[in-house]
């Protein structure tokens, strides 16, 4: 299966105009963004538990990173609300579950072999540092290694900023609206710029949060691993 396969091109999407696809576990349904790959595959999906629903035990071979958009995400490492980050990497195992009902945003299968590092980040408690270089904009680092950067920024009102992504960037709002490269985003719209562009990006009249992932999109593989 192949959903935005072409990495040379930009892409942006709306989560609210994408239907809920059934995963193989009753009760988890997906609305995928991008994916290379069968059930196995490199994968970049919003992912909804109804209330008591589990997915079976798996090993992560490629790693996986998400941000809980909403409710509770569960797993034997603990109970993770809305606002967690968490980057689980190769070779990791869970057996994900959410008593309460979860949405996250998860990437699985884009981490370099070698990451064995685990980031637990609580990001309604972390403290965003101003950017003396681009004003209007705060800016939490989430993890930086392995030739890629991930950070939340907040970004006040109409504060602007342009930036090169020679390793091509995402970014999903997580609150508040923006454009890029003049398209209108709003809560959980998601933007895909390909290597050598560029992130041409400006705040709406509330402000916004956007999780930022940049450099990670010059070596794009396909899975040969179990993961899920």
């Amino acid at each position: 299966m192949k959903i935005n396969a072409d990495f040379t091109k930009r892409v942006v999407l709306h989560a609210d105009e994408i239907d809920w696809l059934a995963s193989p576990m009753a009760g988890v349904e997906r609305r995928p963004l991008d994916r290379i790959g069968e059930e196995v595959a490199r994968a970049t999906t919003i992912v909804r538990f109804a209330p008591g629903s589990a997915f079976s035990a798996h090993t992560h071979g490629g790693g996986e990173e998400y941000i809980v958009l909403d409710g509770v995400f569960q797993d034997e490492a603990g109970d993770f609300p809305k606002g967690s980050y968490v980057r689980n990497p190769p070779t990791s195992r869970h057996t994900p579950a959410s008593a309460p009902g979860c949405t996250i945003f998860v990437k699985l299968w884009q981490f370099d072999p070698s990451d064995r590092d685990e980031v637990h980040v609580d990001l309604n408690r972390a403290e965003p540092v101003p950017d003396p270089a681009r004003p209007g904009t705060a800016t939490v680092p989430l993890y930086d290694g392995y030739g890629e950067s991930v950070r939340l920024e907040h970004w006040s009102a109409h504060a602007a900023f342009r930036q090169d992504v020679p390793g091509g960037a995402e970014l999903l709002v997580l609150e508040g609206s923006a454009t890029e490269h003049g398209d209108a985003l709003r809560k959980q719209s998601w933007v895909r710029i390909p290597p050598g562009g560029v992130i041409d990006a400006k705040a709406g009249p509330d402000g916004a949060q956007v999780w930022i992932k940049t450099g990670h999109l010059n070596q794009i593989s396909v899975p040969g691993a179990a993961g899920a």
